[in-house]
């Protein structure tokens, strides 16, 4: 049996942290269902805010296109993904996210801009995507036990996702969740170190082998050779 010989407890300030993230997850995706809400109930026409691909008036959507939506369905299937991912990523490695969310963001607008069909592309799926892929290979690459457990949990969620990168169905801008989830690897390759690894937990048989090792020997170590060679000895006796 193994027993940790230094496992430290979840603390309070872990758990604080873990509210104020998924807080701070919550209100954004507040605020995608308050703009489709005013959408709906103004009449807004959403394709505006939308990237059309190389045409200068669809640039806006760089910026805008993640937060609007072309229906309650689609918004409805974007919802908890980004809940989840959202919360992975925000509070499993918080200094890589500060740079992935912005750069899957415009990224992911400004190639769909450079290089998808000429269309109205929307949603906030190309950056479920990049934070999907970004927390699989950051996880995998790190290696410790938080970062795998994160990778392998949202990759046993959405893993299926990963069709979506695909030409397979009309309607859905599959250019949008390849561009987010080319650059959430390359971000996973690139930033994986960005964030410190957790304290590993320490096993008594590491502790007593590191106990064993710096112990000093009972006996000095000119005391191995304190006794003559038996050549010494013949010629001593021969010489006296």
């Amino acid at each position: 049996m193994l027993v940790p010989a230094s496992a430290p407890p979840p603390t309070p300030g872990d758990a604080a942290r873990f509210r104020r993230t998924l807080g701070a997850v919550l209100a954004f995706v507040a605020l995608l269902w308050l703009v489709q809400a005013a959408a709906t109930f103004g009449q807004w026409n959403l394709s505006a805010l939308g990237v059309r691909p190389r045409e200068p008036a669809g640039l806006i959507g760089t910026v805008t296109a993640p937060l609007v939506h072309g229906s309650w369905r689609h918004l409805f299937g974007n919802t908890l993904p980004l809940i989840v991912l959202g919360t992975a990523v925000l509070y499993g490695t918080p200094r890589a996210a500060g740079i992935l969310l912005p750069v899957v963001w415009l990224g992911s607008g400004a190639a769909v801009w450079l290089f998808a069909r000429p269309a109205v592309h929307l949603g906030a799926s190309g950056l479920a995507y990049g934070m999907l892929l970004f927390v699989f290979v950051a996880g995998i690459r790190r290696r410790d036990r938080r970062s795998v457990a994160l990778a392998l949990m949202t990759f046993f969620l959405y893993g299926s996702m990963v069709w979506g990168v695909l030409p397979l169905a009309r309607g859905i801008s599959f250019e949008y969740h390849l561009a987010g989830a080319v650059i959430g690897i390359a971000c996973g390759l690139g930033l994986y170190r960005r964030d410190p690894l957790p304290a590993r937990r320490r096993y008594s048989w590491e502790v007593e082998e590191e106990e064993d090792a710096t112990e000093p020997n009972d006996a000095p170590a000119d005391l191995f050779f304190s006794d003559p060679r038996p050549d010494a000895e013949e010629e001593s006796r021969r010489h006296s």
